[in-house]
Formats: structure tokens, C-alpha cells, sequence
């Protein structure tokens, strides 16, 4: 997406409920909590129950729609989105793709829960995940940047050589959002997302959505979420519509922010390495440059030890220990501790909207104490 792509779609995103409005009505969306609505007679299409309709998701998915060029389904997490779109693709017999590098909760619920049910899982670093092809694989899931290591691999690639060989590509675009690449612009079937990252921006909430352009697999995800009752809150829909409006100009900042922040601390003596795709020297770079729009606001950065890494953490006055990334305050983490393949002294720091000049100043204090 253009520089004026993303300022036209966030135009028009702030300004997509008031296009709509009659005279007197809220400009603010509305927050509705009914669990029943008025239904006399025969059901005809009107809201009926509240596991199926709600009018504050209705509206958020359209926001959502808009942002993702594609109809989208609204979940309680982003977790929830990745179970629909997984459960609702698969059966028993057949054979995901999941990448080794990737997110660990989402190997967890194929290993532990999609295998029992007779799904054949089998995993791939995320450089290597064309290497040896795609034939007998139902579908692949894709995260690119993996999370944490921010490796990239090639969506359109993959799309192609999946669809070819009869499967289905689903991506995980939590780490970028749609201001800063599109999946199914390059040929995704299904793009799923953590909501409560970057979108939401304020840490004050979870949701997830799924986005796809064929009828088919909207309808069944939509099925799923109907009768699994995996159901987003009202208030934290609310929350979200309002948290998208000011999502590209968060993301901006972040993202500029994460340029100049990487390009500092790789050049201190404690950073024993450091990934960001948007640095000429990262390894990714030339791909990211291809399909990704901005390089994120995440960065990779490699310290000695464990010790090494909390004192880090623990010396910066403007990076919060936390698990989660994409708030509007930078945090970070030392993935180690969640078990991922990453060495021990590895935080995954996640640049927020603080004046980029405080946060450098602050970094670069706190890689000198240690």
C-alpha cells in the first residue's frame, strides 16, 4: 500500500459511521449490551439473539472491512480469530503447516487440540517455508515477521505454490496491521489478528478479527463463531472502533520510531545482535522492502546473557515488562522465558509513541549499565 492508500483509508475511516448518520444521531458509535432484541413473529433477518447479532461488532467489522478491503469477523481475542479460522478450514485426514519460529500458542493449539482430532500437524522455520514445497498440505499458516524473531518469508510465493497445489494460505498479520502490509493483496485465502496489539493500542482490551474475500470461507468462519459462541464483548467491539480511529497515526509514529531507535542501538557495544527488517543490513530487508509497506515497530534485540537482558529491561525508565506489544507505551520482553527458540538474552522490544529522542536517550542509558 501507497503513502496515499493509507492516508485515503484512514480518511475514510474516520469518517465511515458519519457518512451513514440521519439528523440526530450519535456521531460516537453507540455501545449496545441486549442479549434479546424485539422479535415478533417469524425471524426475517432482523437482530434476534445476542451470540449471533450485536449492532456495535456489526459496526466495527465494518471499520474493520474497510481497513482489510475484505469482509471481517469479529473474536474475543486474537487466539479466538486463529481457532476459527483453523477449525473451520480443517477436518480430520488432512494436514497443516505451522511455523517452528512462530507465535507458540498457536503450535500449542494444533499440537495439543487440532492433532487429537486427526489433523496432521508439521512445522517449518519461517526462512525456510517453501523449501520443500506444499503437495499434500491442506493448509499453511504464515506469520510474517515471525514472532519473536522477525524472520520474514514471501507471502505472494507461498499463496501461489499453496493455491496451486490445492491448499489454503492463511497469515497471521498481528505484527504489521493492514496500514503496513496486506496478505490478501498478495494472495492470502484468510488473514487473522490479534486486535488487541496495535489496533486497540492502549492495552485496555482484547479482540482478534478474520479476514477473507471468498464467500465460502466467510461463511464458515462466521458458522463457527455462531456455534462455538465465541463471541467479542460489546464493550471491548466499542472500545476497538474507537482504538482503529487513531490506529494509523499510532502506527506511523511506532513504526518511524522503530527505524531510529534500531538504527541506534545497533551500534552499542552491549547489543550482541539486532533484527529489524527495516534496516539495509537485516537479512530480510530486500523482502520487506517488497511487501511490506513500513518495516513495524518491532525490534529484536540480543543481549549477553539473561541476567544481561532484565537489567536491561529493569534500568529503562520508558520500557514496560509486559508480555503483549503494539500499546502507545514501548514495552518489552525476554521471549526466553516462554520457552521460544531464542537465545536467553533476547528481548523483543515493541516501540510505542513516546518523543523518539526520550526513548533513545533512555536505551542507550540503560544498555550502559549493563
Amino acid at each position: 500500500m501507497t503513502d496515499k492508500q493509507d492516508s485515503d483509508i484512514a480518511a475514510q475511516l474516520l469518517h465511515l459511521r458519519g457518512q451513514g448518520l440521519s439528523k440526530g444521531d450519535p456521531v460516537a458509535l453507540p455501545l449496545v449490551t441486549s442479549s434479546m432484541f424485539h422479535l415478533p413473529g417469524d425471524p426475517d433477518g432482523g437482530a434476534a439473539y445476542g451470540r449471533v447479532d450485536n449492532p456495535t461488532w456489526e459496526a466495527l467489522e465494518h471499520t474493520l472491512a474497510l481497513l482489510e478491503d475484505a469482509p471481517c469477523v469479529a473474536f474475543p481475542s486474537g487466539m479466538a480469530a486463529i481457532s476459527a479460522a483453523l477449525f473451520s478450514t480443517l477436518k480430520a485426514g488432512q494436514t497443516l503447516l505451522v511455523p517452528s519460529d512462530g507465535y507458540y500458542v498457536t503450535r500449542l493449539l494444533s499440537s495439543r487440540f487440532l492433532s487429537q482430532l486427526g489433523v496432521t500437524v508439521i512445522e517449518r522455520e519461517t526462512v525456510r517455508y517453501a523449501q520443500d514445497g506444499f503437495d499434500g498440505i491442506d493448509v499453511v499458516f504464515v506469520e510474517t515477521p515471525s514472532n519473536p524473531g522477525l524472520d520474514l518469508c514471501d507471502i505472494a510465493a507461498i499463496s501461489a505454490q499453496v493455491s496451486a497445489a490445492g491448499g489454503i494460505t492463511i497469515v497471521d498479520n498481528t505484527t504489521m496491521t493492514p496500514f503496513g502490509q496486506r496478505p490478501l493483496d498478495l494472495g492470502a485465502d484468510i488473514v487473522v489478528a490479534s486486535d488487541t496489539k496495535a489496533p486497540g493500542g492502549h492495552s485496555d482490551l482484547l479482540m482478534g478479527h478474520v479476514a477473507t474475500r471468498q464467500p465460502a470461507l466467510l461463511e464458515a468462519v462466521t458458522d463457527w463463531r455462531k456455534m462455538s459462541g465465541a463471541i467479542p464483548s460489546p464493550n471491548a467491539a466499542w472500545q476497538l472502533h474507537r482504538g482503529l480511529e487513531t490506529l494509523e497515526v499510532r502506527f506511523d509514529r511506532m513504526c518511524r520510531s522503530a527505524g531510529q531507535v534500531a538504527e541506534v542501538l545497533t551500534q552499542h557495544s552491549a547489543v550482541k545482535s539486532l533484527r529489524y527488517p527495516g534496516l539495509p543490513t537485516d537479512p530480510s530487508h530486500g523482502l520487506a522492502q517488497a511487501q511490506m509497506s513500513r518495516f513495524g515497530f518491532l525490534i529484536g534485540l540480543t543481549l549477553s546473557d539473561k541476567t544481561t537482558a532484565e537489567r536491561f529491561i529493569e534500568a529503562s525508565a520508558y520500557l514496560r515488562p509486559a508480555t503483549s506489544f503494539g500499546g502507545v507505551h514501548s514495552s518489552a520482553e525476554r521471549r526466553a522465558r516462554w520457552g521460544d527458540a531464542v537465545a536467553d538474552g533476547f528481548v523483543r522490544i515493541s516501540i510505542g509513541c513516546e518523543p523518539v529522542d526520550v526513548l533513545i536517550r533512555d536505551l542507550g542509558a540503560a544498555l550502559d549499565t549493563v
